[in-house]
């Protein structure tokens, strides 16, 4: 039953609708980019993808100073997340997240970052210490 009540919880929310749209948008995301898509802080961001992970919607994988999350399409779940797959494609409600997704990804998560956190963050690489 706990199962059930956090998967239902997880699927609630407008924000974490949106990061399951997007994901099956793309392949992965940074969660950099993910707080760039909806617009709210990174502890914010934090907190719902924790809630889609407990859930078992979403995998995480860290790579250096970044965490990257993917759709878990669990086995026993495939019916509800290919009708939430469709849905989502046909939600205009998510038109503008299709819009800046394409924007965002256009960055790397290190300009993303920066933007986010300022340059103390990501500092850039002079030429020269390339």
């Amino acid at each position: 039953m706990n199962r059930m009540v956090s998967l239902f919880k997880a699927l609630s929310d407008w924000n974490r609708q949106r990061i399951l749209a997007a994901l099956t948008l793309q392949d992965e995301l940074c969660a950099c980019q993910i707080t760039e898509l909806l617009q709210v802080s990174g502890a914010t961001t934090s907190r719902h993808l924790a809630i889609l992970n407990a859930a078992g919607l979403i995998h995480n994988r860290k790579e250096g100073r970044w965490v990257y999350y993917k759709l878990a399409e669990p086995q026993e779940l495939k019916v509800l997340m290919d009708w939430m797959t469709d849905e989502f494609a046909r939600s205009e409600d998510l038109a503008d997240d299709r819009i800046s997704l394409k924007k965002i990804t256009a960055f790397a998560p290190e300009d993303i970052c920066r933007k986010q956190r300022g340059e103390q963050c990501c500092p850039k690489q002079k030429d020269e210490d390339r």
